[in-house]
């Protein structure tokens, strides 16, 4: 598993939010950090790519609607993305355990984030000294150099541990968990994609009635058992019957006898 484990921490570097190598933020944070992208990826590495997408969707539902203002994160999504899912494919307990797993080191993770920052506020001190001591190099290895190899040792080292020790005691300890430890985290983990999506509904939809739209794709799925390709087709024709039937907004009332001569004065 060292070399699994090693390729798993070095995508957790590349995808992390302050990593400016592949794409920079876009392809790191935005592309390969989605649970849906790097739940595929760890699964080929670990060799299970089947069960990575499966855990992979179920945990993306669950931060589906998490934004990052300013760089605050109430969760790490780069730990969930990578450690995390990796430690839900290895205890082969299913999607719902997995979730479980990444709310919980998602929330750890920030912990190491702002770790990381008050690290970063040292590095631009040191940035600056140099600065006023006309030190190019030094501001060079201070602003670009060093914080990137703090960031790289926060996320590869634990990563690699995760992976690497929880390949050998992870199953076995999911294993020696009490029968009502492992319901508990069945429904949590499959509460918590609702709730993901609860929370991106939120934030999209401005008039409740606009939920009949959801209710009906929620139909569609569950009761009349049609695939993606047919719920896109009803999206549409829903889309384009919302667009052409929609009530007009109201025009303003015609100018009253007088109004004009008001506006002259």
């Amino acid at each position: 598993m060292v070399f699994e484990a090693a390729l798993i921490g070095i995508l957790c570097y590349l995808g992390s939010l302050s990593s400016p190598w592949p794409l920079g933020v876009t392809g790191g944070w935005y592309l390969i950090t989605r649970p849906l992208v790097s739940g595929m990826l760890v699964g080929l590495i670990l060799g299970d790519m089947q069960t990575g997408i499966i855990i992979g969707v179920a945990v993306q539902a669950v931060y589906i609607a998490m934004v990052t203002p300013g760089g605050s994160m109430p969760a790490d999504l780069n730990f969930v993305a990578f450690p995390a899912i990796a430690l839900g494919i290895l205890s082969g307990k299913g999607a719902e355990v997995a979730v479980a797993l990444a709310a919980t080191i998602g929330i750890a993770g920030t912990v190491l984030f702002n770790a990381m920052l008050v690290l970063n506020s040292w590095w631009n001190h040191r940035a600056d000294v140099a600065l006023e001591k006309g030190d190019e190099r030094g501001v060079y290895l201070n602003s670009a150099i060093w914080p990137q190899v703090t960031n790289f040792l926060m996320r590869f080292v634990p990563t690699f541990i995760a992976v690497y020790f929880g390949a050998q005691y992870i199953s076995a300890f999911m294993d020696s968990l009490p029968h009502i430890v492992l319901s508990t985290m069945n429904v949590l983990g499959g509460i918590l994609p609702a709730v993901g999506i609860a929370i991106l509904l939120k934030q999209i939809i401005k008039s409740y009635s606009m939920l009949i739209y959801f209710l009906v794709g929620f139909i569609c799925i569950v009761f009349l058992k049609l695939n993606m390709v047919a719920l896109v087709i009803v999206g549409a024709l829903l889309a384009l019957i919302h667009y052409n039937y929609k009530p007009e907004p109201q025009v303003a009332s015609a100018a009253r006898p007088g109004d004009d001569d008001e506006d002259e004065f």
